[in-house]
């Protein structure tokens, strides 16, 4: 059956018999012109371009949430609120220290009045005197302390509504009502904020062995286990400096665009990723194996030949009686394929392989074929019944 594909796929050039009786079969190619790539591979994180951290920065018990999971918000919007009684008294109580420190600062502004008046004319000492002075001092300072408190009560006391930083999709809710938050060592954070869920991008981790081929602007693919039938396209944008190892393995990051317009792609997804490190449009280009083809000696009829050339790279033509080496040059090696610069042109052939089988191995195959009823036969043959 691999047989009967292989000759679809290309031609057969010759069958020829060698000194054991086996039958040689030499098989080529033409070159053809297409396109040709060079690709990595790489696993990846889809998340939100901009993704906001909501938190507070004061401490007290969530008294009211007006945002869920998915809801979409606007730059302003009140999404959540604090218990304000405590924050409240804190403002009263430093407006009231204010009112306390400005009675002060009038008794002491008059009183060192009095007393440089009384200093004038000779009537206290310099030691009173001084003494009125630095209290009305200490008196003026004592009123900047307050107010810094009643401004940092207030402060304190917006801080407990909680609004949208941006416009975008709550992704995760972190709180509940009535919860307590507690600011004094760090931020806690209430909501996960995504800014446009129709901008997307991709995270992959990209092995240090394959990172030298990877540049900003590079096209790049990527799957979804979510959506395994589509492909999405997107192209290299930033690639991160910062090695990260991990049980002895060390990859960088690499920052690859996603638009989303559909939708499809979600936060937290993992991306089967391929980045096109180099591509070439409509070139000439060949079988990979056609390189490392070779005539051999041994299979040969009596009235074939070689036609060798000195060459570092070299393909091989066959009339059915002599093989030829052609020179050529190669570019891009895709793998699979190889881009061809100089020595063929487009509908060349070429040999690529060649398959021994004797006579009778051919007609044993042969008639595997036609006793198999699941085997395809040949044209125009009906199925016997």
């Amino acid at each position: 059956m691999r047989r009967y594909i292989t000759a679809a796929a290309v031609s057969i050039l010759a069958l020829a018999a060698c000194s054991d009786g086996e039958m040689v079969t030499y098989t080529k190619t033409k070159v053809s012109k297409g396109d040709i790539s060079t690709s990595i591979t790489a696993t990846g994180t889809i998340e939100p371009v901009t993704k906001v951290e909501v938190g507070t920065q004061v401490s007290g018990i969530i008294s009211k949430i007006y945002a869920d999971y998915n809801s979409e918000v606007r730059k302003g919007q009140v999404i959540a609120e604090l218990d304000k009684t405590n924050l409240l008294s804190e403002l009263a109580s430093s407006k009231s220290q204010l009112a306390n420190a400005q009675s002060e600062l009038d008794y002491q502004k008059s009183n060192f009045e009095r007393y440089a008046t009384l200093f004038e004319k000779g009537l206290v000492s310099v030691n009173d005197y001084e003494t009125a002075r630095l209290s009305y001092e200490q008196a003026r300072q004592q009123i900047v302390i307050q107010q810094q408190n009643v401004a940092k009560a207030q402060t304190n006391l917006g801080y407990a509504t909680i609004t949208s930083p941006i416009d975008g999709v709550v992704l995760s809710r972190e709180v509940e009502e009535g919860q307590t938050v507690a600011s004094a060592m760090t931020t806690p954070t209430l909501f996960n904020i995504a800014q446009d869920l129709t901008d997307m991008r991709v995270i992959a981790d990209i092995d240090e062995a394959d990172i030298g081929g990877v540049k900003e602007g590079q096209r790049v693919t990527f799957t979804v286990d979510a959506f395994p039938d589509d492909t999405f396209s997107g192209e290299v944008t930033q690639v991160r400096k910062e090695a990260t190892t991990e049980s002895n393995v060390v990859t960088y990051e690499v920052v690859i665009s996603a638009p989303n317009k559909d939708q499809k792609l979600l936060p937290g997804l993992t991306a089967n990723v391929t980045v096109f490190t180099a591509e070439r449009k409509d070139v000439l280009k060949l079988p990979s194996k056609a390189l490392r083809f070779t005539p051999n000696q041994a299979l040969l009829k009596p009235d074939q030949r070689v036609e060798d050339a000195p060459a570092k790279e070299k393909v091989w033509t066959f009339d059915g009686r002599t093989f030829r080496a052609v020179a050529i040059e190669t570019g891009l090696n895709g793998g699979a394929e190889v881009e061809v610069t100089r020595g063929v042109k487009e509908g060349d052939e070429v040999v690529i392989s060649f398959e021994l089988g004797g006579p009778d191995k051919m007609a044993e195959a042969e008639g595997e074929a036609k006793s198999n009823p699941f085997m395809p036969g040949p044209p125009g043959q009906k199925k016997r019944k």
